[in-house]
């Protein structure tokens, strides 16, 4: 009962009838037949022997997230978790159940040959280590962005999934949307012309939103494995902080460009087929969550792609703020010759503003600046060049779409993942795009602090 229970929410999720109203109704990957067809291989009985398992490496905030959503899809079993925080594994037993495997050491979980794959949610100077030596021991990956914590990791990384084989994802769940690939549908049709510039933000107002996270009323070099999570970095004395809220530090995160830049990009590079920018220049600044940290609570960034055959040259604005008065809100908007897509919570708006063909006369002009027997003669020959028609710009009906009811894109990214581990079928974000993605985040981060722009081949992904 249970497993049909399971697969019951998990098509619930997924699946479903979309929203679309359009002048131009269009159809494809994310129509109802296609996920219909998508979901219907996890409809079915899994056996204990065809059971695909799994460990959590990093059990923090997005580690929960993870292995909550993971074994909501049909087939997959926790078996064991690993944090550097006692009080996280006693919480492991009491959540999943008291026969999970837990430790304070990951290479205890690639060394079980009863794991298929590992679901990695740890702090981001960890991720390549692990990712890497996941894949060693013969582990599937599923990685949280960004894939790395320095842009010299990347090329490693892809180094071995190509040796290995071994199916890895990087999590960065807009990748898999039903919004973000009917999206792309659309915008292949030209509903916005020529693309030109592209504008997406993330802004918070509050201190968790800021990663000033509930501490443990327990942390302490007793609970926590401090040497071990400070290894390959210059020995210094525990630091809760500096756990706890990781993401604030630069030793051990990648401050809003790496966390949240990141989501933003590979959304754009789903939608637009981009390989990524060739230049990139970032400025932030610590503006309100003054509390030892030392990354910026504000950046914009400005990066420019360059013209290929998927699509034609381009600007993108991001930003991000800590201690935005307009509250929280996020928003991805491409803006094209003729329209703006704006993604917008669970869907997108499209809507145009198409020119005239006659390019106008009078008003804000200098035609008022000319003597009135010229400007006579200029309207008369104005209005015998272009009919009422030319002069009339076109109006176009707005477009909206709206996901299913309870879809989750989250399910749906590691059910994505699961799939490739089970059949060797390629996933949406392997570790090429997921390098793709987050190196010019990184890259934000060095320019930032390096004050200069940076120069990226997204082809050969390196630094030039």
């Amino acid at each position: 009962m249970k497993s049909k229970t399971s697969r019951r929410k998990f098509l619930q999720s997924i699946g479903g009838t979309a929203v679309l109203l359009s002048a131009a109704p269009f159809t494809g990957l994310a129509s109802g037949k296609v996920m219909e067809e998508h979901i219907s291989s996890f409809d079915k009985e899994f056996s204990p022997n065809d059971k695909i398992r799994i460990a959590g490496i990093g059990m923090g905030i997005m580690g929960n997230q993870d292995i909550d959503d993971a074994i909501k899809v049909p087939g997959v079993e926790l078996v064991a978790a690993c944090d550097l925080y006692s009080g996280r594994l006693d919480r492991v037993k009491e959540k999943y159940g008291k026969e999970i495997f837990t430790t304070k050491d990951y290479r205890e979980i690639l060394n079980r040959k009863d794991i298929d794959a590992v679901v990695i949610a740890t702090s981001d100077n960890w991720h390549s280590r692990i990712s890497i030596d996941a894949m060693n021991a013969g582990k599937s990956v599923y990685c949280e962005k960004p894939m790395v914590h320095k842009l010299s990791q990347g090329l490693e990384v892809i180094a071995t999934h190509d040796k290995t084989k071994k199916t890895m994802q990087i999590g960065s769940q807009r990748v898999s949307s039903i919004v973000y690939r009917k999206a792309k549908e659309l915008y292949k049709t030209g509903i916005i012309g020529q693309l030109n510039c592209i504008e997406a933000s993330f802004d918070r107002q509050d201190a968790l939103g800021a990663w000033e996270y509930t501490m443990p009323t327990d942390g302490s070099p007793q609970t926590v494995d401090w040497d071990r999570y400070i290894a390959g970095t210059p020995k210094v004395p525990y630091d809760a902080k500096k756990f706890f809220w990781w993401r604030n530090y630069r030793d051990f995160g990648t401050g809003v460009a790496g966390d949240l830049f990141v989501h933003l990009l590979s959304g754009i590079h789903l939608l637009t087929d981009s390989k990524g920018p060739e230049k990139i220049f970032a400025s932030g600044q610590i503006t309100y969550w003054k509390d030892e940290r030392d990354v910026p609570d504000v950046m914009v960034a400005i990066m420019h792609y360059p013209e290929t055959k998927e699509h034609p040259s381009f600007q993108i604005m991001l930003r991000v703020n800590f201690v935005s008065g307009n509250g929280e809100k996020g928003m991805t908007r491409f803006i094209g010759s003729e329209g703006v897509m704006e993604m917008v919570d669970n869907g997108f708006v499209v809507t145009n503003s198409l020119m005239s063909k006659a390019p106008g006369i009078g008003g804000w002009d200098a035609l008022d600046t000319y003597p009135k027997a010229m400007q006579e003669e200029l309207l008369k020959r104005y209005n015998q060049k272009y009919s009422k028609a030319d002069q009339t710009r076109p109006v176009k009906p707005e477009t909206k779409y709206t996901a299913p009811e309870g879809y989750n894109e989250h399910i749906e990214h590691l059910a994505n993942f699961f799939e490739g581990v089970r059949n060797g079928k390629p996933v949406v974000e392997d570790p090429v795009f997921g390098f793709r993605a987050c190196a010019p985040c990184l890259a934000c981060n060095d320019s930032h602090f390096q004050k200069k722009i940076i120069n990226w081949d997204p082809v050969n992904m390196k630094v030039i």
